[in-house]
């Protein structure tokens, strides 16, 4: 339910949503790679202990692959940058606990708005999505949640 292995969902997510957006598979492989190389720095309790959720670096993370982006960049470390900025802020705004499935759903809706705007990558984003984890949470925030549905 939760882990740091949740920093590596949300880009191989954006990044394979492209490449199908494209039917073209590129260098999905090598971009999947840097990816997960890049995420598995992402530590655990980052959230919490750091100020910065994981799945937001992902976001970046996602986009700093697409560009091309290194510390040196000028246009894609700033886009890079303000990809984390509206997914973190949409996070933080639905409020802690911890919960991975909602921060990367978060996160996701996030990204594929900003790869719209700034990238004009076209990508599709199912609506009304429904949380189906919220029974293995035990901090969940139920109702107060966006993707909660009642269990039956």
């Amino acid at each position: 339910m939760h882990g740091p292995e949740h920093h590596f969902v949300v880009p191989p997510v954006l990044l394979t949503a492209y490449w199908n957006a494209r039917a073209d598979d590129g260098n999905k492989r090598e971009a999947l790679r840097k990816a997960r190389q890049r995420s598995e720095k992402v530590l655990g309790g980052f959230c919490g202990f750091y100020g910065d959720c994981g799945t937001a670096v992902g976001a970046g993370i996602a986009v700093s692959v697409l560009t091309g982006s290194t510390p040196l960049s000028k246009q894609e470390w700033r886009l890079s940058n303000l990809m984390t900025g509206p997914s973190l802020l949409a996070i933080a705004n639905h409020g802690g606990p911890r919960c991975f499935k909602r921060n990367s759903f978060l996160a996701i809706s996030e990204a594929v708005k900003f790869l719209r705007e700034h990238l004009e990558i076209a990508l599709p984003l199912k609506e009304n999505i429904h949380c189906a984890f919220s029974s293995l949470n035990k901090e969940c925030l139920n109702a107060e949640c966006p993707f909660y549905v009642a269990q039956s």
